[in-house]
């Protein structure tokens, strides 16, 4: 369920403020009966070496104490935007059964499988025992396995990690696939090119083919067709594509197709919206038609769509899309001139994309909203561990919505997700790389500058975390400035913060007045629920905590021309 009584009910804040919170973000397996040797190397760190662990930020060390057993175990120095996670990649054999254990000690550490099962304890202050297991599935032959701490809640230590099952490798396959030929363009825009080829034949089975620009992989595909995003207008690329099968013996490769993508008309998306966010099942929900003739605002974000149930989306997992209270304010929107664009997910809830079981499941679920609404655009807000910090699911949300904008022409895109502030956190940055190794073609990348640790100076370090934002995009997808800041979304909190930061009205404006000068491409906040005042009132659902206005965010929003 929700918490109702803080600012925003799916934030960072509410899994630091109690076990429930964090109960929703994935779920505890039961540990499996397989036993073998352990397939992990330097399990207890007794080496005095991380390696062959690899830790974000470089925040894993070997320390002499505390540990389990023996002389050394592996301390995670947990920052406020950084979770420590270290991580070891070992072969594994198809459909087998592994039974995944470790000792932790610290505050909230989990442990577990990348894309796969996981677990975790709270605060011992002892070393503690986790325990895990999982099945790998059909063809796959390696998995990630990781232990991390929790945002801001201090150092942890992990000990004598042990993953019981039968080693990778000695299998007999060692025939590479035939080199796929044939490959062509069938069409390209200003930053995307769409490639087909020939399928390849291999002694056992094809199982994927990678596709290459240059040198670089920039996609990973079952079928024998891609379309590669993420490119830049005019510029002149060269793809080439090899087949691999289930033993990972990858073909030669095949005939390189040199392509030169269309001129942009400007770098951008054409696509600027401001859209406060609103929700129906939350706070004191205000009438839509009164807002919208208050001040003149036209989008509104409306939160959330759930899996009610065998990824099916319903509103808040419980409201049905079609006859209830958010149909009924779709349809006064639209009466007002206006429109909405739905946000799938939030920090906590069941998610459709940690629970639709394949990206195709989930794209047909994304379609059924679509299909509902004749929608424009949709928001993927990506949070928390089951989203956000699984890759997995990360790279499962960015394929479905590479599917949907396939099927719909002119659906526009966006991805919603944390930030520090000097710019995303290391599964912000993963989540834009893989949205251009997968070719997702995102439309709007927006981040969420609060509750952040903002402080005192709310406008310079949401404008600090915008640059970053916008650094990275440039590096990634070679995007220059107006580019970058077309495809950037800031999605701010009005009045009081989680953290008791206060953007006040003039900072939001400041704000806004920012974003128009940097041509960026969407503003909103949370949310309009909030945009009443109550000086001294808190954190609370229904204001902002502060003194204004009523609705004085949203004029100010509304102010948003990009």
């Amino acid at each position: 369920m929700r918490t109702r009584s803080l600012g925003r009910p799916w934030r960072r804040f509410l899994a630091l403020t109690g076990t429930a919170g964090l109960a929703l973000a994935g779920a505890v397996a039961l540990p499996g009966t397989a036993q073998a040797a352990n397939v992990l190397t330097n399990p207890g760190f007794e080496s005095g070496s991380v390696s062959p662990w690899s830790c974000t930020g470089n925040l894993g060390s070997v320390v002499s104490s505390p540990v389990h057993s023996g002389s050394k175990a592996l301390s995670g120095a947990v920052s406020a935007s950084d979770i420590a996670k270290c991580g070891q990649t070992v072969s594994v054999q198809p459909n087998t059964t592994y039974a995944l254990s470790g000792w932790v000690r610290g505050s909230y550490v989990y442990l577990g499988v990348d894309g796969g099962a996981s677990t975790w304890t709270s605060s011992p202050s002892a070393y503690s025992k986790l325990s895990v297991s999982f099945t790998t599935g059909a063809s796959q032959t390696s998995a990630t396995i990781y232990v991390h701490g929790w945002y801001a809640q201090g150092a942890y230590q992990a000990d004598d990690i042990s993953l019981d099952g039968p080693g990778g490798g000695g299998g007999s396959d060692t025939q590479a696939p035939t080199a796929p030929g044939g490959l062509t363009s069938t069409g390209k825009t200003s930053s995307s090119v769409s490639l087909s080829w020939n399928a390849a034949s291999d002694n056992v089975g094809v199982t994927g083919y990678d596709v290459y620009s240059g040198s670089s992989k920039v996609l990973t595909v079952s079928g024998t067709s891609a379309t590669v995003g993420g490119l830049s207008p005019s510029t002149s690329y060269s793809f080439s594509v090899r087949a691999r099968d289930a033993a990972g013996n990858t073909s030669g490769a095949s005939n390189t197709v040199s392509v030169t993508t269309s001129a942009g008309g400007g770098g951008g998306t054409g696509f600027k919206q401001a859209a406060p966010y609103l929700f129906e099942g939350w706070g004191d929900p205000p009438n839509v038609t009164t807002v919208m003739n208050a001040t003149g605002v036209k989008w509104f974000t409306m939160a959330f769509v759930l899996d009610g149930g065998g990824c099916n989306p319903m509103w808040d997992g419980n409201r049905a899309l079609a006859g209830g209270v958010d149909q009924s304010v779709i349809n006064q929107v639209r009466s007002a001139g206006g429109d909405i664009v739905p946000s799938f997910g939030g920090w906590q809830g069941s998610k459709l994309g940690a629970n639709c079981s394949s990206a195709s499941a989930l794209a047909g679920a994304l379609q059924k909203v679509i299909d509902a609404y004749s929608l424009k655009a949709i928001d993927m807000d990506i949070e928390n561990t089951d989203e956000f910090e699984n890759e997995a699911v990360q790279a499962r949300i960015l394929t479905a919505l590479k599917t949907v904008k396939a099927n719909n022409p002119g659906l526009k895109t966006i991805v919603t997700f944390g930030t520090t502030t000097t710019g995303p956190t290391y599964y912000g940055n993963r989540l834009i790389e893989q949205a251009k190794s997968l070719g997702a073609d995102i439309d709007v990348f927006t981040i969420m500058p609060f509750d952040f640790g903002g402080g005192s100076d709310m406008y310079g370090n949401t404008v600090n975390a915008t640059e970053g934002l916008k650094n990275k995009l440039k590096s990634t997808f070679g995007w220059d400035d107006a580019t970058a800041y077309a495809h950037i979304g800031i999605s701010g909190m009005n009045g009081l913060s989680d953290q008791q930061e206060n953007t006040t009205p003039a900072i939001w404006t400041s704000i806004r007045d920012w974003a128009n000068s940097h041509h960026i491409a969407r503003l909103a906040y949370w949310a309009v629920n909030r945009d009443r005042p109550c000086p001294g009132g808190g954190v609370v659902s229904n204001c902002s905590g502060i003194s204004q206005s009523t609705w004085q965010f949203t004029s100010i929003t509304a102010g948003f021309t990009g």
